[in-house]
């Protein structure tokens, strides 16, 4: 990782009240006397114009100084608090550059907090966590993590798996005291309590994972059907145009709605069919990779006619592994009344999109698919977080097969129990490789 002194603007790109310039690096004083004239008090927000090398000011606002240690990134750090417009903050970030520091890449102040000890890695992914929240659950969840509760919940897991392996590698010291000594010990209790939380632990993470990232719903189904009036009526708003002329929705419409605080991103497709229209068949081809790149697709059919055999040949060419609800659309037409029904290859759901009835039970059903249910003090995760421990729960229940079995060997025991610790390791960043530190961090915004 580069050293040296590093500047970003802070804020968002755009117009705003008040614009933030961040720098990080060390003794920064002479910094700040040079761009202000003034050396600041630590921790107390000081007035000052900040110059251009000629003298000149570029602008009047607010300089904070946090010496080292006590700072976000652990060095130095500054903070100029300006006037939001763009034009005023890149000549205020350019005389910054010119006194000796340089742009910040992107997520470096949260890597070096991370490098000096200042949060693990885990709670730095919560900072970006945080500012990409789609609803409030996920905002809530990311505070949570931030503030340190997810990685004190694997740190419990981790001292726990610590004492294991102290017992264990005793044993493997004195030979002769063997399984007895562990039993004694409760060895063995303690390994299926280990269980039971890193079971716990994994549905906390994986509710978690859910707010994140939410569930990529696709509608899907011939012309005509329903499908934007499905997304309107999901949505709460006329994002698609309905009418009654097949091949309307030429292009996939996105929307981003919530459902108990869990993101679905639906996108409305254009109408399945064989077009001699370019453009229709563009957006036929488009639909199609929507549909395999989501986690859900909704095929509509028209409940007048239930699946046809236009219906079966989409049917035959979805994806094997992938969830479907077959949606009977139009009751309100055919008289039928709204239901959840199981069928030979799957969940059916019969409701009207126009009449708003049975919207209710295609959200209660997206929310069974997706796993949900209300869980306290869910923290946000990520996939690597869970496949980190998926992987120590797979060791942990290695070393439990080693030694249920018929001559136990207590070096796979401990050896298990080592890549469970080893697994757990690399959520805080403990045994985490630097190119994967290159990867997290570059998907974090300039300027944190």
């Amino acid at each position: 990782m580069n050293k040296g002194t590093i500047a970003a603007i802070a804020t968002a790109p755009g117009r705003g009240g008040v614009g933030v310039i961040r720098i990080s690096g060390s003794n920064l004083l002479p910094f700040a006397f040079a761009l202000t004239g003034k050396s600041p008090k630590p921790r107390y927000a000081t007035l000052a114009d900040f110059l251009a090398a000629d003298g000149s000011t570029i602008d009047t606002g607010l300089l904070l100084y946090f010496p080292n240690p006590h700072s976000f990134t652990g060095e130095d750090v500054l903070e100029l608090q300006g006037h939001g417009g763009p034009v005023v903050l890149q000549l205020l970030l350019a005389r910054c550059l010119d006194l000796g520091a340089r742009l910040a890449e992107p997520g470096e102040f949260s890597r070096r907090a991370f490098l000096n000890g200042k949060m693990d890695l885990a709670q730095a992914e919560a900072v970006a966590d945080l500012i990409d929240a789609a609803t409030a659950s996920a905002a809530r969840s990311a505070v949570r993590s931030l503030q340190g509760e997810f990685s004190r919940a694997i740190g419990e897991l981790n001292e726990e798996l610590i004492n294991l392996r102290m017992l264990v590698e005793a044993t493997l010291d004195f030979p002769e005291e063997d399984i007895d000594f562990l039993k004694a010990a409760d060895a063995f209790g303690r390994l299926e309590r280990l269980q039971r939380k890193l079971a716990e632990i994994f549905d906390r993470a994986g509710q978690g994972k859910l707010l994140q990232a939410g569930l990529h719903v696709v509608l899907a189904g011939q012309p005509n059907v329903g499908k934007s009036s499905l997304l309107n009526r999901l949505a709460g708003d006329d994002l698609a145009i309905v009418t009654p002329i097949a091949g309307t929705t030429r292009d996939a419409l996105r929307s981003t709605i919530q459902i108990e605080g869990i993101p679905l991103h639906i996108i409305d497709t254009a109408g399945l069919r064989e077009t001699d229209d370019e453009v229709e068949r563009i957006g036929i081809e488009r639909s199609w990779k929507e549909i395999e790149r989501s986690d859900v697709v909704l095929l509509l059919v028209d409940s007048r006619t239930g699946v046809t055999e236009a219906d079966r040949e989409i049917l035959e060419r979805l994806p094997k592994n992938l969830q479907r609800i077959t949606i009977y659309n139009k009751i309100d037409l055919a008289g039928r009344p709204s239901e959840r029904h199981d069928e030979a290859d799957g969940v059916a759901i019969s409701l009207s999109a126009k009449a708003n009835q049975g919207i209710d039970l295609l959200r209660q059903e997206l929310l069974r698919i997706a796993g949900w249910h209300q869980t306290e003090d869910v923290f946000i995760a990520r996939e690597r977080h869970l496949r980190a421990l998926a992987t120590a729960q797979e060791h942990v229940a290695g070393a439990r097969s080693v030694v249920e079995g018929v001559l136990p060997a207590l070096e796979l025991f401990a050896e298990e129990l080592r890549l469970a610790q080893q697994a757990l390791g690399e959520i805080t960043g403990e045994f985490t490789a630097d190119d994967l530190l290159g990867v997290i961090f570059s998907r974090f915004c300039i300027g944190k």
